[in-house]
């Protein structure tokens, strides 16, 4: 059953020979929780960069502060940059090991769901799979609400907007992506319902900037002024079209300081590594169940937020902060 949880305050897959990274530091080994005497165990997939500036540098924070606060009692293992064809093995490697597995991104869903049912007496837990998915057995699913914060990113382009038409760059055609997208016109038309959104754009890939540049520089060309995004490294790409066409983007899940980039004309905040700490904490005390959990504008950590730069326009502030505040009570609903 889905809830919202309560308030309160590198390596490279090379073929089969996989490399688990351990401990807070990243030193490389070959064996699971090498680098940490903790009696439990708990190996997490990052299928992309843990650099990237984006879901997966969000999530490795996270992660970095899970290894801190458990030093002692957990040993943390991780991969980093894993090929789609390699995630299974990745995952079963961590399953042999660990009490907890933990995925990150919809596009391990199929794997994870695979493994997880191989291994029937170890806890698997997916960040940012599909939104309408349910938990299995021993498969915990935890929503970092990207549809929640893609709804106000639509919001924010569509008031932003001074030629009155938006657009999104996707890094796959993934549900959550897809839905995200869907999120995101619907945040548009509800700021402005006059606002035209244009088709989403999928690279095909989450860190592709020079494809991530070339679908952003076609939303451009199409009269697009305002882009969102769900990217990892690939945003840079939009960032480099917006910067070449005089346009903007709203950034995320990491916010900058506004000005840094003027590209960005706001950034909308989603700690996804707070999912990590969830997940762990709930391990070390004996509560941890698989169960689906939306985090987002409901909860106090993480909390999703959404930073405007460049704008002094108190009307469009305010109107953001109803829309907020309208997601947070649940007037507006987003999936």
């Amino acid at each position: 059953m889905a809830h919202t949880p309560p308030r309160r305050a590198g390596a490279v897959a090379a073929g089969l020979g996989l490399v688990l990274l351990t401990g807070c530091g990243g030193a490389s080994s070959a064996q699971t929780g090498a680098a940490d005497s903790g009696d439990l165990k708990v190996g997490v997939l990052f299928p992309g960069s843990l650099s990237d500036d984006g879901f997966m540098e969000s999530a490795y924070r996270g992660y970095q502060r899970a290894a801190r606060e458990h030093r002692g009692k957990v040993a943390f293992s991780k991969v980093e940059q894993v090929q789609a064809a390699d995630y299974e093995q990745a995952l079963v490697r961590f399953a042999t090991t660990s009490d907890l597995v933990v995925s990150l991104g919809g596009q391990t869903d199929a794997d994870v769901r695979k493994v997880a049912a191989r291994f029937p007496k170890v806890k698997f837990a997916e960040i940012g799979g599909p939104a309408d998915a349910r938990p299995t057995a021993n498969l915990a699913l935890y929503d970092p609400q990207q549809a929640q914060a893609a709804f106000l990113s639509g919001a924010a382009a569509a008031l932003l907007s001074e030629k009155n038409t938006v657009g999104f760059v996707g890094g796959a055609e993934l549900p959550a992506i897809v839905n995200a997208a869907k999120e995101f016109e619907r945040g548009a038309e509800a700021a402005d319902p006059e606002v035209k959104v244009l088709a989403p754009s999928y690279v095909g890939d989450f860190n592709d900037a020079a494809k991530a540049k070339q679908s952003a520089l076609a939303n451009y060309g199409a009269g697009a002024d305002v882009l969102g995004q769900i990217l990892n490294l690939g945003h840079k790409g939009v960032a480099q079209a917006a910067h070449s066409r005089g346009t903007t983007l709203i950034g995320g899940p990491i916010a900058h300081e506004c000005g840094t980039d003027k590209a960005y004309a706001g950034y909308v905040e989603t700690d996804i590594g707070a999912e990590i700490e969830y997940a762990t904490d709930r391990l070390v005390k004996g509560t941890w169940t698989a169960e689906a959990v939306h985090f987002g504008l409901a909860s106090d950590a993480p909390h999703n937020d959404l930073v405007l730069c460049g704008t002094a326009d108190p009307a469009v502030t305010k109107q953001l902060d109803d829309l907020k505040a309208k997601l947070a009570s649940g007037k507006i609903t987003t999936r």
